[in-house]
């Protein structure tokens, strides 16, 4: 099969390209890591479903959960219904929950899979929140849902808090709140505004070294109900920053889609474990990678890991909260889904040229997995765009 084809550059030309025929990776038989790997997934939308796309959401569940059996046979763990769920952006909180329930259902029949599951208050309007109680039952209202489930959480960052907060203290009293009740260690999710402008200012403050006190104190306040806290700031020195002053037992997961490799690779004074929207897309070679560095062989690791970078900071850039299009496509490419819709129609908030490039960089770090199925399905998507290829 002819594996050239015509893709659009900056310039508004047409110059053609031809994939580099590199084998793809293959996740290792067994897998064996030393760092905590959980990939954010995305959904799979039903197409066929009648209704209004940006008003309501229709899952395949099928596609979605063997997309979830997938990452676990490769030794990653699940973060269900998070923001690469498109949690808040077309996905409510009654799919999220029907989403945890089958992924908590699925995971029992994987040995050693791991699920850990967004809990926040999405279907409390922000506009709707009067005051930091009912933010508080909001919480508890989907910590009761999930853990009634068997799930664990992972307490997601609050639109309607940050709308309703007045200041650090109210941040205080609500974390307080949700962590004295919880069941199981929890991870926390501090998500940069990059990825949600709603969040601006989040923990009561916009000067993140402030915001970051604010976090720390709530998790030293509990620090036997944290298992870790995320953060997606996209800015390597605060994490690491961060990370040194976490109490002993408290782990960092990178949330940073920038800089991930270096991060989970770690210093002298400690790495990042990872909960990453990228994972979903890079799963093979992170696997690979993963243990790699479980071996001591670090250099290997980064060896394996950096070519993926140029490719997660195209699929992560500005607007950032768009960056579920690109994980989506990469899914289509490969042939986990029969088609690019997803929920909420976000299949329009990228363009061309960005796909294009995006196509370019998964070549480049081996991630097709079916090459003559990624160009025709790349033919299809161009051709739909008016080129011919």
């Amino acid at each position: 099969m002819n594996l050239t084809l015509k893709l659009p550059t900056a310039d508004g030309r047409l110059e053609p390209y031809t994939l580099s025929g590199r084998a793809a990776w293959q996740a290792p038989a067994v897998p064996r890591f030393d760092r905590i790997a959980y990939s954010a997934a995305h959904v799979v939308a039903d197409p066929l479903a009648a209704i209004d796309p940006w008003l309501d959401a229709a899952v395949d569940w099928d596609a979605t959960i063997a997309y979830r059996v997938r990452l676990w046979r490769m030794g990653l763990g699940v973060a269900e219904a998070m923001d690469t769920a498109q949690r808040g952006m077309g996905l409510d909180w009654p799919t999220s929950l029907e989403l945890v329930r089958r992924s908590l259902d699925a995971a029992r029949d994987v040995p050693g899979a791991l699920v850990a599951s967004g809990c926040g208050t999405d279907h409390l309007a922000p506009e709707a929140a009067r005051d930091v109680d009912d933010v508080i039952r909001a919480y508890e209202e989907q910590m009761a849902a999930i853990e009634k489930l068997g799930g664990r959480l992972i307490v997601m960052a609050s639109r309607a808090l940050a709308r309703v907060a007045r200041g650090p203290a109210d941040y205080e009293r609500v974390y307080d709140r949700v962590l004295r009740q919880a069941k199981q260690p929890v991870i926390l999710h501090w998500l940069g505004d990059m990825f949600d402008p709603a969040l601006a200012g989040y923990w009561g403050t916009s000067d993140v070294d402030a915001a970051m006190t604010t976090a720390l104190g709530v998790i030293a306040a509990h620090p036997s109900k944290v298992d870790g806290i995320k953060i997606s700031l996209l800015d390597k020195d605060r994490e690491i920053a961060m990370r040194r002053r976490l109490p002993a037992g408290v782990r960092m997961y990178t949330g940073d889609d920038f800089n991930y490799a270096e991060l989970i690779a770690g210093d002298e004074s400690g790495y990042s474990h990872g909960l990453l929207g990228i994972f979903d897309p890079i799963a093979p070679v992170a696997a690979v990678a993963l243990g790699e560095l479980a071996a001591g062989k670090t250099d290997r690791f980064r060896e394996l890991l950096d070519p993926t970078v140029a490719l997660s900071r195209e699929i992560f850039r500005a607007p950032t909260r768009f960056y579920k299009t690109g994980i989506v496509f990469l899914a289509w490419l490969n042939g986990h889904q029969r088609h690019f819709t997803m929920v909420g129609g976000q299949q329009s908030a990228r363009s061309l040229l960005h796909l294009a490039e995006a196509f370019r960089l998964a070549d480049a770090a081996g991630l097709l997995e079916q090459p003559e199925l990624a160009t025709v399905r790349m033919r299809q998507l161009l051709a739909l765009h008016g080129v011919e290829s």
